[in-house]
């Protein structure tokens, strides 16, 4: 199957086209047909499945015949890094026709968002405090708006947007086709579903499954060393394109800076960053002048960089569905991926109940360099002691044939 079985518009096929999309992935061939046939959907899938496409080709080849100049499509969404990512698609996708996009979202200054949605655009990616904000300055007006979309809308519930989500509903024309996408299915998802959808179409492809491109491996390992054990790792795997997810914003900036004073290209994404920084760091990172961006999970659904090679946890997170949103950056578009977890006694369970979704074992890696001894010890044959002869006693060693330990020193090597 082709994208031309959809029929797309000629400007559309040639957006398509410059995109270097060729076959449909499985999210895009179950909801485009759906989507323009008018119906609304629920859509269930995990992340780099290629879902963006899925609402926004067949938003544009709604959009496309209609007038022009006004609000016609709403996209939200939960963070920055995400409105970003989904407006340069449109910009991509859209760039035969005349149809125009806005991100609106806050942390900067209103002036330039306020001129381009004055200057005439039909379609609004927003995040809802802003895009609230300009409904209030009477800026921007919701009442022709024909489609709406939410994007990751369980993301939605964990940020505390629901409010404002209710309020931007009620804002809008009760005729018109309503998406939503979501990775999980909490209960807040379903009662928000039975609230805004009309006979939704519900489509679901491996939503709480990381990609099966994905190589899983585990290190045990104390949290003191594991910086050591990440520079080690990064040293032995030439890794071109890293993604490093911490627990808290500041060991996502202190862990950056330490790789940076080691040598390395490095730099970190986090809450507590302006939105200029944020974004500068995003594109270095994108345009590989950093190869190792270090984020908090703010990161995880927002970062759409082709070829990421590795993620490493180095925090385990708390769910396993942010497990499979992290490790997701990685093994996109059939490529392959590698993901990396550190892990101590008190994340067992988490390993256990990772390793349950993922149907197997993950693989326990033990490498020689970052034991104790690295050397293969050579057993020697004890000596008899002559009667009468005083013992010597050798000094304690922490190392012997049953037990092998983390060395700080050999890791740091």
């Amino acid at each position: 199957m082709s994208f031309k079985n959809f029929q797309f518009h000629p400007q559309i096929n040639t957006g398509i086209i410059a995109c270097g999309y060729t076959t449909p992935t499985p999210i895009q061939k179950k909801a485009i047909p759906p989507v323009l046939d008018g119906h609304d959907i629920f859509g269930l899938a995990q992340t780099g499945t290629g879902k963006t496409a899925a609402f926004v080709l067949p938003l544009l080849q709604k959009l496309i015949i209609g007038p022009r100049k006004k609000p016609r499509a709403l996209i939200v969404a939960p963070t920055r890094e995400l409105a970003e990512q989904v407006h340069n698609n449109i910009e991509q996708m859209a760039k035969k026709t005349d149809l125009k996009s806005v991100v609106v979202y806050g942390g900067v200054s209103k002036f330039s968002q306020t001129r381009t949605i004055r200057a005439g655009v039909e379609i609004i990616v927003a995040c809802p405090g802003r895009l609230l904000d300009l409904v209030n300055d009477k800026i921007v007006s919701l009442n022709a708006i024909e489609m709406l979309i939410l994007d990751e809308a369980d993301h939605m519930f964990d940020k505390g947007f629901l409010p404002d989500i209710k309020r931007i509903i009620r804002l809008l024309p009760e005729k018109r086709q309503s998406l939503v996408f979501s990775a999980t299915m909490p209960k807040e998802i379903r009662v928000l579903v039975e609230k805004i959808l009309r006979q939704p179409v519900t489509v679901q492809v491996e939503h709480t499954l990381p990609a099966s491109t994905i190589s899983h491996t585990l290190f045990k390992i104390a949290k003191e060393q594991r910086t050591a054990l990440l520079k080690n790792l990064i040293h032995k795997h030439d890794m071109k394109s890293t993604l490093v997810f911490t627990r808290t914003k500041h060991k996502a900036k202190s862990l950056a800076l330490q790789l940076v004073k080691s040598g390395y290209s490095a730099t970190s994404i986090q809450g507590n960053l302006s939105q200029p920084k944020r974004q500068k760091a995003l594109d270095g990172f994108k345009e590989g002048a950093f190869k190792i961006l270090v984020a908090t999970d703010i990161a995880a659904r927002g970062i759409d960089v082709t070829g990421i090679s590795h993620v490493i946890n180095y925090d385990l997170p708390d769910t396993i569905e942010t497990y499979t949103h992290r490790t997701g950056r990685t093994g996109r578009a059939t490529k392959t991926g590698h993901a990396f977890s550190f892990f101590n006694t008190e994340d067992t369970k988490m390993v256990r109940l990772i390793e349950r979704k993922l149907g197997k074992k993950i693989r326990m890696e033990r490498s020689p360099e970052f034991v104790a001894d690295a050397k293969r010890r050579v057993p020697v044959k004890k000596k008899s002691t002559p009667l009468g002869a005083s013992k010597k006693r050798k000094p304690a060693t922490s190392h012997n044939k049953n037990r092998c330990t983390w060395s700080k020193s050999l890791v740091l090597a």
